[in-house]
């Protein structure tokens, strides 16, 4: 829309509404009090119109649509994600696919507002629909020299014997949780967020690390990884706001889920371990 029908059709509605929605005295952009309070109900609305056009643009089978999908990150994007859309696109080879990636708090904001339809987030969450994908499980990052690389299985306590470069990424907090629970303070002389920037800080002997096994890759050179006793790990999980509201590309890959979940077939996470502690 033009700038001027924009306004034209601004003014139509705040006349149909008998208020402002729109604070014209604010610099930029601004919502009024009645603007603020009916906006939850026009993404309601909008939602709703969405999923009437992509039903029926779908027709008697699900040849077309959009699926916008959140990703918390390389835990979901490096390893979860690709083999499942890589089915579903053989599947519904029509549909687009849109994948954005954020923190976990942005991604369970934007199925609020009605941005995303799906995300991968970590669970549980209990003001969402939601169906497990993995169980991601904490492991050392290790150079192939290192002392404890020579170990099968490392005890928490042995970590705090050397300095570590924390990640500033999704799985922190299950590392604050498993430092805590152990009663140990780490001695952390990093604090990164990029995956990659961690990796090549250990393989350069900056220091070991723990990450969570969904981010790393299975092959990276100079490194080694270890599980950690006692383990510890953190759930992922494919979430909607309300899976009965579904578009039906969003609710043909919430089928897609749910169908393997039950053969099992959804991500091996004990295999992706096992290739990871393995690959030494």
């Amino acid at each position: 829309m033009t700038p001027s029908a924009t306004s034209h059709a601004l003014k139509a509605l705040e006349k149909a509404l008998g208020t402002d929605i729109v604070d014209r005295n604010a610099k930029g952009v601004m919502l009024t009090h009645a603007g603020e309070a009916i906006l939850p109900h026009v993404r309601d609305i909008f939602a709703s119109l969405q999923i009437v056009r992509a039903t029926a643009s779908a027709g008697a089978g699900l040849k077309t649509g959009v699926l916008r999908i959140g990703s918390h990150g390389a835990s979901s994007s490096l390893n979860v994600l690709p083999p499942i859309l890589e089915t579903f696109r053989r599947r519904y080879p029509g549909v687009d696919i849109f994948v954005t990636e954020k923190t976990d708090v942005e991604i369970e904001r934007d199925l609020i507002e009605r941005r995303i339809e799906i995300g991968v987030v970590a669970l549980p969450k209990e003001n969402l629909d939601f169906q497990i994908l993995a169980i991601d499980e904490l492991l050392a990052v290790l150079p192939p020299g290192h002392p404890l690389a020579e170990l099968e299985t490392v005890p928490v306590k042995a970590l705090a014997d050397h300095p570590i470069i924390m990640t500033h990424a999704g799985s922190q907090p299950v590392i604050a949780r498993m430092f805590a629970q152990a009663n140990i303070k780490p001695r952390i002389v990093h604090d990164l967020t990029q995956i990659l920037s961690i990796l090549e800080f250990v393989r350069r002997g900056q220091g070991i690390s723990i990450l969570a096994s969904l981010v790393l890759p299975r092959a990276y050179q100079g490194l080694v990884f270890r599980r950690i006793n006692p383990k510890s790990v953190r759930r992922v999980g494919l979430a909607c706001l309300n899976e009965n509201r579904l578009s039906p590309a969003a609710r043909a890959l919430w089928s897609q889920i749910r169908d393997a979940n039950a053969h099992g077939t959804v991500f091996k996470s004990t295999d992706h371990v096992q290739a990871l502690v393995g690959s030494a």
